[in-house]
This record gives C-alpha cells, sequence and structure tokens, in this order.
C-alpha cells in the first residue's frame, strides 16, 4: 500500500527553474537577446520564460532602457538570491561530475581564524603527501546550527558532540597569551609589565556572531587572572579596539596597531618565526574546555578521513592533552 505525501509547500513555491535560468542570463547579459544566444534558444523563448516569471512573482523584473534592459529594485532581489543559488548547484555538478575515481574529496569545516592561521601554514604538506585525497574547506562561526546540506567529513571545533555519525578526538586546551609585533614592543617598551600591558592599545576579540564558543576570554577576563583590574586603566590611554574577526585582528597586530590575546594553536608558529612576539610571559591555560576533532564514520572515504585525522593529531602532540 503506497504512503500518502503531503504537498510540500517549499516546492509548490517554487518558479519554473527553466524561467528563473532565463531571467538569471538576461539579467547577466543586460539582454534579452544576449540571454538567448547564450543558452542556445531563441528570443522569443527569453521573453516567454521572463513573461511567466513576473506573472509568477506578480513584479515587473526589467525596464528597457535603449537596446538594454536593467533590473527592477525587485529584479535585483530575486537576481540576487538566483545567481547565488545556481553558482551553487553548477559547483555541486561539477564535483560530482569530474571527480576521479581514485580521488578522495573529503570536507573539512573549520573557523576561518583556524583556516587562516593553522590550516594554511600546515596543509602545503599534506598535500604534497596526500596527492589522492582533494580536500574542501568549509569555514563557518556556527558548528551548532550549520546550513542545511552541509555535512563534513571533518570538523574542527570547540563542539565536542557535533552529531551522530561522528567520533571526536580531543586536540589541545586553549592557552592564550598576548602577542605585538617585535617593532610594536620596541616602540612601546612599556607593554613588558602586566600593567604597561593593561594601559597600551589593546585589540579585543568580541564575542559577538561567534555561536558554539563554549567561553570568551577578552582582555578583561585575561588581565583578570593575573589579578589585574582592566578599569583601572588611565583616562588618557588609547580606546580599546573590539572586533569579531580574528583575521581582522591579527593583521592588525602584524601592521604594529596594538596587542592582541594569540591563542596558541593560531599563533605559535608565527611566534616561533619572530614575526610575533609575547611581550609578557605570562599565559592563560583552560582546563576546562577543549578543541576536537570530529571525524564522521562508516562512509566511502573512512580510509581518507583516518590519513586526514592523524595527520592533524601528529601536528597536537607536543600540546598533548
Amino acid at each position: 500500500m503506497s504512503r500518502h505525501v503531503d504537498p510540500d509547500t517549499l516546492l509548490l513555491r517554487m518558479p519554473s527553474l527553466r524561467a528563473v535560468k532565463a531571467f538569471v542570463a538576461a539579467a547577466k547579459y543586460q539582454s534579452f537577446t544576449r540571454a538567448a544566444e547564450a543558452l542556445c534558444v531563441s528570443q522569443a523563448a527569453i521573453s516567454r520564460q521572463i513573461r511567466e516569471l513576473e506573472t509568477f512573482l506578480g513584479a515587473q523584473l526589467f525596464v528597457r532602457v535603449g537596446r538594454t534592459v536593467e533590473l527592477t529594485p525587485a529584479g535585483s532581489i530575486f537576481f540576487e538570491a538566483a545567481q547565488m543559488s545556481f553558482v551553487n548547484i553548477a559547483h555541486a555538478a561539477d564535483r560530482i561530475r569530474s571527480t576521479p575515481t581514485d580521488k578522495h574529496v573529503l570536507t573539512i569545516c573549520c573557523s576561518p581564524a583556524f583556516s587562516a592561521f593553522w590550516l594554511s601554514h600546515h596543509l602545503p604538506e599534506f598535500r604534497i603527501n596526500n596527492p589522492d585525497i582533494e580536500l574542501n574547506l568549509f569555514t563557518t562561526q556556527n558548528f551548532v546550527n550549520m546550513e542545511p546540506g552541509v555535512e563534513p567529513d571533518i570538523i574542527i571545533s570547540k563542539v565536542s558532540k557535533v552529531g551522530s555519525g561522528y567520533k571526536s578526538y580531543p586536540l589541545c586546551h586553549d592557552i592564550i597569551y598576548p602577542v605585538c609585533s617585535p617593532a610594536f614592543l620596541a616602540q612601546h617598551p612599556e607593554v613588558a609589565t602586566l600593567e604597561g600591558l593593561r594601559d597600551s592599545s589593546l585589540l579585543d576579540l568580541s564575542p559577538f556572531g561567534r555561536s558554539g564558543v563554549s567561553e570568551h576570554v577578552d582582555w578583561s577576563v585575561w588581565l583578570a587572572f593575573q589579578n589585574i583590574d582592566i578599569d583601572e586603566r588611565p583616562p588618557e590611554s588609547p580606546p580599546l579596539f573590539h572586533a569579531n574577526d580574528y583575521n581582522l585582528i591579527i593583521n592588525m597586530v602584524l601592521t604594529h596597531q596594538g596587542v592582541a590575546l594569540g591563542w596558541n594553536q593560531l599563533v605559535s608558529a608565527m611566534v616561533d618565526r619572530g614575526v610575533l612576539v609575547r611581550p609578557v610571559r605570562e599565559q592563560v591555560t583552560l582546563r576546562n574546555s577543549l578543541h576536537y576533532l570530529a571525524c564522521r564514520e562508516g562512509t566511502d572515504y573512512d580510509e581518507a578521513c583516518r590519513r586526514v585525522r592523524d595527520w592533524v593529531l601528529s601536528k597536537f602532540t607536543r600540546w598533548s592533552v
């Protein structure tokens, strides 16, 4: 006996994809004629599809300007969403169509900061030693509620249980210490003391928009661990700078604009190279929280996942938990 399926309201609300394709082409080339040439159909077919779409939406999408067409405000809204959707569909189709059978394509999900400061530094070695594994990187700050359809093979985050089908492996505790550029330290030797540090140009990481962060350490918290009250900064101290983009903060540090808190797994390579320096030796270690690598199991890519997992874990042995 067949099971009754209720009407799918989302799919029923969707316009014809053929009409949307004609619309995207016309918007892209600002011409029905050029859109017809690009899609290898007649101009009449493009005009018919766009009329159908305008009727469906109940809104005018184009206005004629001489021999070209321009988007109306409603058309601009629809084009932005439709263009991005088609790009995503085309990329997914290309991955499926063109992936060689002897290559393993793995999706890694991590934060933008981990991608910029850890993966970018270590990936060349992995890619040289594993030419049969193709990596697809997806960055997010929200590991709790990922976008629909995103199912990474490996997730590196502070979330211990990311979902069913994953096994988690601990990587490291957070070890947090101040960092600045050598030039900034030379110009501001007072930051070599905790009080001088408190009163200097501090670049602060904000928690806003960083969903899934189980705890947050900013300058007020870090200094409190050292029994220093940030509220005792003199009135003439430079104003604090706040941003929730850690890439921006570290780039500001590298251009000698102030002192930031450095998460060891992200900045240690730059400290080792002398690009960044630690103006004071004090640090804070958060023993009650960990970073994890979660590996999806029971898939066709188990062996490739294991190699990526073992490679990442090997890099964290010196910060063994």
